[in-house]
């Protein structure tokens, strides 16, 4: 196989499109009211593009790792390192050199976001050999990357970040996690401990229990923050709260879309093909930039 079509292989096996996560890390830039300043804006994209490059190469060492459990699954037999299109060996060399080469570009945008993005690194490569068969934490694994990518958007610019936001992010990351253990469970039925450990652990009950609990504590938090003193005395207003709307519509859309509707398998494709969520989305940011800057 020639090297083009090895790096063409490699970038898909990045999973590019799951790279809309990364976005999280311009929360703490919105937030914080320095959307307007350049500097903080390019430092902030090129902090999104170092994630992009851990992400991606974490996606190259989970797909190595467990390329036999997804050549047995509906969905996954199809990437490049499962269907043998691309060997481990070039997978894993190549995640070698994109871990290497954005932890270095990391440390140079600042030495504190460079400690976060090699703590990222770290947990998603302990979530891939092992965290993952270990029931809960396997959860907890998968929420605290999406917790550190919001602390790596504040210390990259840097500002302080508020502990309601933090809060708001691991529950945030927790819902998304549970719902898509429930999803697996649905899809692979009884095969479902062949394709990871873990899912012989739950049932979609317990993880039904879990996720609405977690959906409770995030809207009640949310809103808190909204309407918390500290919060409206920063901003100088509490309209913030007429953002509770759109996330209790994105929540409920997104369980509707991957409970009832079929083709909706990851937190990813809702945000990319789901017009309705897409335009939601839209209107939260817009609601947002306008109470923070109008």
């Amino acid at each position: 196989m020639n090297q083009s079509s090895d790096r063409r292989l490699i970038f898909i096996s990045m999973r590019p499109k799951y790279w809309v996560k990364n976005l999280l890390l311009l929360m703490p830039l919105i937030f914080a009211m320095r959307a307007g300043e350049f500097a903080s804006m390019f430092k902030a994209a090129l902090a999104v593009l170092v994630f992009c490059g851990l992400s991606g190469a974490g996606y190259l060492i989970n797909d190595v790792i467990d390329r036999e459990s997804d050549r047995r699954h509906p969905l996954k037999t199809g990437r490049p390192i499962a269907s043998g299109a691309l060997s481990g060996s070039v997978a894993v060399s190549a995640a070698v050199f994109i871990y290497l080469t954005s932890l270095a570009l990391a440390f140079l945008l600042d030495k504190h976001f460079g400690f976060v993005a090699a703590a990222f690194t770290a947990v998603g490569l302990a979530y891939s050999f092992f965290l993952k068969n270990v029931v809960i934490l396997d959860l907890f694994a998968v929420a605290s990357g999406n917790v550190l990518r919001v602390v790596a958007g504040a210390e990259v610019i840097p500002v302080e970040i508020s502990n309601w936001l933090l809060i708001c992010a691991m529950l945030l990351s927790l819902f998304i996690a549970l719902s898509q253990r429930g999803l697996e469970i649905r899809i692979l039925q009884e095969d479902a401990e062949s394709h990871r450990k873990t899912l012989a652990e739950y049932n979609p009950y317990l993880l039904d229990q879990m996720t609405a609990v977690i959906t409770s504590a995030l809207l009640v938090t949310y809103t808190l923050y909204t309407r918390n003193p500290g919060t409206m005395e920063k901003f100088h207003t509490g309209k913030l709260v007429y953002t509770v709307p759109f996330v209790l519509y994105g929540i409920f859309r997104y369980l509707y879309l991957i409970h009832i509707k079929g083709g909706y398998h990851t937190l990813e494709r809702v945000l990319i093909t789901d017009k309705s969520m897409i335009v939601n989305l839209i209107l939260y940011m817009a609601v947002v930039l306008f109470v923070l800057y109008g």
